[in-house]
């Protein structure tokens, strides 16, 4: 597993390179540019809208990267399957996620995006990649849209979990958590080591979160 800083996990996203994107030809040239007229006019003769380039990206993955909103309109509208994964196990809604791209996100779930897919090498979701990060306005709309709150990933961690240990304890992991916990995300779910989130906020000194568990029952 990859780490980055103070041993944290990395995230596994790959975007494109600008390399990459120079070398793009067809849907995937169109999507990363946003033309949307040219993805009309390949779809309208047949190209294969879910064409992976070779990090099993598709058009829709690139343009969900590139920030692309017409794009993305554009391939949804000529049939372009929303949900696929790339190499890395990611779609559209854990890419905007991880982005803090809440527009973009808003795109795709508006689409017909799910947010309930298992996504990632870590078995995770969109929601836990964005507690994680603290994207708290990407968690409000991820919930809204139906995202598993409890889900266990691999690390043996939930959203709640992650917005705890893998946070700094300011005001948007709080935020983040606040929201997992308003809609009802379970606090006695624990890791792998049997610690409590409340048990990991403690520990990490985050008296605020700590307020915030108490508050919602958690022992």
């Amino acid at each position: 597993m990859r780490h980055g800083p103070a041993g944290r996990p990395a995230l596994a996203q790959v975007p494109p390179s600008p390399a990459e994107g120079a070398q793009y030809q067809g849907l995937h040239a169109a999507a990363w540019r946003g033309d949307v007229q040219k993805i009309e006019k390949l779809a309208a003769a047949g190209a294969n809208l879910n064409a992976r380039d070779p990090h099993g990206r598709t058009p829709l993955h690139v343009a969900s990267f590139a920030r692309q909103r017409g794009a993305i309109r554009a391939l949804v509208k000529a049939g372009a399957d929303i949900n696929l994964l790339e190499n890395d196990r990611y779609d559209g809604v854990t890419i905007a996620s991880v982005a803090d791209d809440e527009e973009t996100l808003r795109v795709l779930l508006s689409l017909g995006a799910s947010a309930k897919q298992v996504t990632s090498r870590y078995d995770g979701t969109a929601l836990i990649a964005a507690a994680h990060l603290g994207h708290d306005g990407v968690v409000r709309q991820l919930i809204a849209a139906g995202a598993p709150l409890d889900h266990v990933n691999n690390l043996h961690w939930t959203a709640v979990i992650e917005a705890i240990v893998l946070g700094d304890g300011g005001p948007r992991h709080q935020a983040t958590l606040k929201a997992l916990l308003d809609a009802g995300a379970s606090v006695r779910l624990t890791d792998r080591q049997g610690q409590t989130p409340l048990q990991l906020a403690r520990a990490r000194g985050y008296k605020d979160m700590v307020k915030m568990l108490e508050t919602a029952g958690a022992k």
